[in-house]
């Protein structure tokens, strides 16, 4: 068994160095301290998990739970009493809980129904890129990257198009995870905002009733108890928040890495047929989503010869194990062309029974963004190259994501 004393990893992983490039950091710790125990800037003892094998292995450990009002004490103290009434939903939750919450969304997000969507998410590809100036810095994260998917959750859900931005906002102040008293003071105002707002809602759903999926859940909770009113507004913030913002993130890491390596952004354009490899393959390098949420060990658990006392908090760190020499060959090396069984075994959407129920989605949204992109505007190129690419900073890394993706877009020649 070993044992690791040090939790340096805690301190590196908040220094900016850490947020533009943190996969050093991983690299050392896969070979050093696979499963890391550190302090966060939260104050509660965590466990990093770093290796692709431990990693898959941990996502799918029932002794890890999800629930974390199982671990109430340390979830209010990272994240205060506020956002409970907007966290009772299934990625907080093991079965049965999850099975049964799982269920009433699941049909939403299957690849037949997912696929119907296409005409429309090419709609709204289509119109946002008509709304670029060619031939002008644009800023692509909130040009393009942003309002795409709140666009199509949106729409899903059946929230109101002049609604959208404001729910942008508030999701956006809710996902800053600081830990100063201005920032938990923010937090708790938006998700105070947040609660109200899908309360108010899923009452106007009630009234009016529409073709969309609150809609419906909303009918099954009244026909047969399916889910409560708590459960139906947790799940409302659950999909409109990580509905869209992954997506973004994602949306903005890939043009980036395609727009910095010419000949994979070659590739592509030159074989539309690779866009679906190489979103894979974009998931795998640097997904937007770089840390699993938390888990907390139900009872003593050993992994990598490290013991992981039970009631601690567990996190699993996707970006490194996507990077594991162990799994994946020259795993620093961005390559669309890889193998298709190779690169879809990458953790960008989790994997077990909290495996990303949107991932169809995100797919077709990354697929059609990345395509409508490149064939409106080939040339498409940074703004300014020489300038140093922008990282989110947060204190405990969760989204790995640009601040600002500022391009010239350059339309074909007629």
């Amino acid at each position: 068994m070993t044992t690791v004393d040090d939790p340096v990893a805690a301190a590196e992983r908040c220094t900016p160095e850490f947020r533009r490039n943190p996969h050093p950091v991983y690299a050392s710790l896969r070979d050093t301290a696979p499963v890391c125990p550190m302090r966060p800037p939260h104050g509660i003892d965590t466990y990093l998990i770093t290796r692709y094998a431990d990693a898959r292995a941990a996502l799918a450990d029932p002794r890890l739970s999800k629930d974390m009002y199982g671990a109430m004490d340390a979830y209010r103290r990272i994240f205060g009493d506020s956002s409970v009434a907007l966290d009772d939903h299934m990625l907080n939750s093991d079965p049965p809980k999850h099975t049964r919450l799982r269920k009433f969304v699941s049909s939403t997000f299957t690849p037949r129904r997912v696929a119907s969507l296409r005409p429309r998410i090419q709609d709204i590809v289509d119109t946002l890129l008509d709304n670029c100036a060619p031939r002008e810095p644009v800023d692509l994260l909130p040009a393009f990257a942003f309002p795409l998917p709140i666009t199509v959750i949106s729409e899903l859900l059946g929230v109101p198009s002049d609604e959208q931005s404001e729910l942008q906002h508030l999701s956006t102040t809710v996902a800053q995870t600081g830990f100063s008293k201005e920032s938990k003071q923010a937090q708790q105002k938006a998700e105070e905002n947040l609660h109200a707002y899908f309360e108010d809602l899923l009452a106007r759903k009630r009234s009016h009733p529409d073709e969309d999926l609150l809609s419906a859940l909303t009918a099954a909770r009244d026909e047969n108890g399916g889910l409560t009113d708590q459960e139906l507004i947790s799940t409302a913030f659950l999909l409109m928040f990580a509905g869209h913002k992954t997506t973004a993130y994602l949306i903005g890491n890939a043009v980036h890495h395609l727009l910095t390596h010419p000949d994979q952004l070659r590739a592509v354009q030159d074989n539309p047929e690779v866009v679906g490899r190489a979103v894979e393959e974009l998931l795998r390098y640097d997904g937007s989503v770089e840390s699993a949420t938390f888990r907390f060990a139900t009872e003593d658990v050993q992994i990598a010869g490290t013991w992981i006392p039970k009631g601690s908090l567990v996190q699993v760190a996707l970006s490194s194990a996507n990077r594991d020499p162990l799994k994946f060959d020259s795993p620093d090396k961005f390559d669309v062309t890889r193998p298709e069984n190779v690169q879809s075994a990458h953790l960008g959407f989790g994997h077990g029974i909290h495996y990303c129920l949107g991932a169809p989605l995100a797919r077709l949204e990354m697929q059609l963004a990345l395509t409508g992109l490149f064939s409106r505007f080939p040339t498409v190129a940074l703004a300014d190259p020489a300038r140093e690419t922008r990282w989110l900073e947060v204190p405990f890394p969760a989204f790995r994501g640009l601040t600002e993706l500022p391009v010239v877009l350059k339309p074909a020649v007629p």
